[in-house]
């Protein structure tokens, strides 16, 4: 009797062992695997990155009111009032600006002949979450060639794309009564990279005086936008190509939501 329980306590023991071996296997195994897993979901190559967005093409304006080349406003403005211009307010002149200038030439019994012109810029940063500078810049240009087209009481409203001004253009024309004499009108939409320009000219003829062309203001816009264009490339230290974004290590400024050209009085 006194024999049997040492053995039957080494019995026990033994059969102990290959049990606790078998549940630390087990357990070591499982907490590998859960090692395995939270180093996985750590590691860097499983996080996504967000994708990149193109660079804006251009970092700063021009001034407006230096923008138009003296010679131009002079030919189209001939008795501007102010000849360097009158500066629009903003709120932010690295995003938006705009100037205009305005005079009314007296032929004497000829008549009288009035000018309106002015310019304004919009620029677009680029943005993670709204997209390039110039894919926005790209939906402000529609945006603006349609407010062209439904001006308030524009008559003979006619738009057809422009070549040879920056990356797209648009110019739009129509006619419009104010105070009693016919104005005639021509708007000069352009894209260049991420930059919008607006160019409107207008005139009338007072006491007996012709109102002037649609060619005419035609070509006086275009003349003004051309030098617009070629101003914001200057701005930017020279024209780049549309597809080489100048690289200035500057970061980008705000970024801008609506044109800042005037209309005329």
């Amino acid at each position: 009797m006194h024999r049997s329980a040492p053995r039957l306590t080494r019995i026990l023991a033994c059969a102990a062992v290959p049990v606790m071996l078998v549940v630390a296997g087990c357990s070591s195994d499982s907490d590998g695997k859960k090692d395995a897993a939270s180093s996985a979901s750590a590691s860097p190559e499983a996080t996504k990155s967000e994708p990149a967005v193109e660079a804006a093409k251009f970092a700063e304006l021009p001034d407006p009111c230096s923008s138009v080349r003296a010679k131009t406003v002079k030919s189209l403005v001939p008795s501007a009032k102010s000849k360097k211009g009158t500066r629009g307010k903003t709120s932010d002149a690295a995003a938006r600006g705009s100037c205009s200038w305005n005079g009314l030439a007296d032929k004497g019994v000829k008549g009288s002949q009035y000018r309106w012109l002015d310019v304004g810029f919009t620029r677009f940063a680029s943005d993670r979450t709204l997209g390039s500078g110039a894919s926005r810049a790209g939906d402000d240009f529609t945006k603006q060639v349609g407010k062209a087209e439904s001006a308030d009481g524009a008559k003979n409203v006619k738009s057809a794309p422009v070549t040879g001004i920056g990356d797209q253009a648009t110019r739009v024309t129509y006619d419009l009564a104010k105070s009693g004499e016919d104005f005639r009108y021509a708007t000069v939409i352009a894209r260049t990279g991420n930059v919008v320009v607006v160019v409107n000219y207008n005139g009338a003829g007072f006491a007996g005086s012709k109102t002037p062309t649609a060619e005419t203001v035609v070509k006086g816009a275009a003349m003004a936008v051309k030098d617009a264009v070629a101003a914001v490339a200057d701005a930017n230290g020279g024209a780049q190509p549309s597809n080489s974004p100048k690289s200035s290590g500057k970061p980008s400024k705000s970024p801008a939501s609506s044109a800042g050209s005037k209309t005329s009085d």
